[in-house]
């Protein structure tokens, strides 16, 4: 019986707690995960082929989320001192690893949720 209890025993207290949803906080949103995949997918991309690359995006909003994903150390920004400026975006070793969760995430929604 004492099993069972365990079982049915609340882990976390708050839902800030959870590590999927400090994942969710951090990486999920409409953008985010379509920014990493696509720059997965193209290794290094300037902020206009990004732009171009992801459909339905502002500017603004790209700029945003770009700067969230710097912050957490998934992505690099390279900046190169020419006029006129050019800048280069690449996941950093710690956004490449996110390339079988993203992958398994994205298969599994295509079989489930369709």
């Amino acid at each position: 019986m004492k099993t069972e209890e365990k079982k049915i025993e609340k882990i976390y207290h708050q839902a800030e707690e959870c590590p999927i949803t400090v994942f969710m906080e951090q990486i999920g949103g409409k953008w985010k995960p379509v920014i990493i995949w696509v720059l997965l997918l193209n290794e290094v991309m300037r902020f206009n082929e990004l732009d171009k690359a992801i459909k339905g995006i502002s500017q603004k909003m790209l700029s945003q989320q770009l700067k969230d994903l710097e912050k957490i150390n998934i992505i690099n920004r390279k900046s190169y001192p020419v006029i006129p400026p050019k800048v280069e975006y690449r996941l950093t070793k710690k956004g490449k690893s996110l390339k079988e969760n993203l992958t398994k995430i994205m298969e599994w929604s295509n079989q489930n949720l369709k």
